[in-house]
């Protein structure tokens, strides 16, 4: 059974850093693309970044880019979301998910909250 769960979130000042991580479990997470979303009230969910299996090709959301950095760890089954300069308009539930083409469906985690307020 896949299972991703997501740790980090919190609250922080404009300016300040977090560091995300998802542990997932449940599928070979090291053949596997890997992709963080946002959604904020009252707003879609927005895709803030995406990680290739091997950790080669990563993709940002332009909102995001410069100041976000996704990586993993595929000893430990881990990707990660480093941000820094957060700006209020971060704010948002962070989501971890996974495509697996094997089944044709998405897995998601049940999302940790980011909060960026002084």
């Amino acid at each position: 059974q896949v299972h991703l769960v997501e740790s980090g979130g919190g609250l922080v000042q404009p300016g300040g850093s977090l560091r995300l991580s998802c542990a997932a479990s449940g599928f070979t997470f090291s053949t596997n693309t890997m992709t963080w979303y946002r959604q904020a009230p009252g707003k879609e969910r927005e895709l803030v970044a995406r990680i290739s299996s091997t950790g080669d090709s990563r993709n940002y959301a332009a909102s995001v880019k410069g100041r976000f950095t996704i990586s993993r760890d595929n000893a430990k089954n881990t990707v990660y979301l480093q941000m820094t300069a957060l700006k209020p308009e971060d704010t948002a539930m962070y989501y971890c998910n996974v495509f697996l083409y094997t089944v044709n469906i998405n897995y998601w985690g049940p999302g940790t909250q980011v909060t960026v307020s002084s």
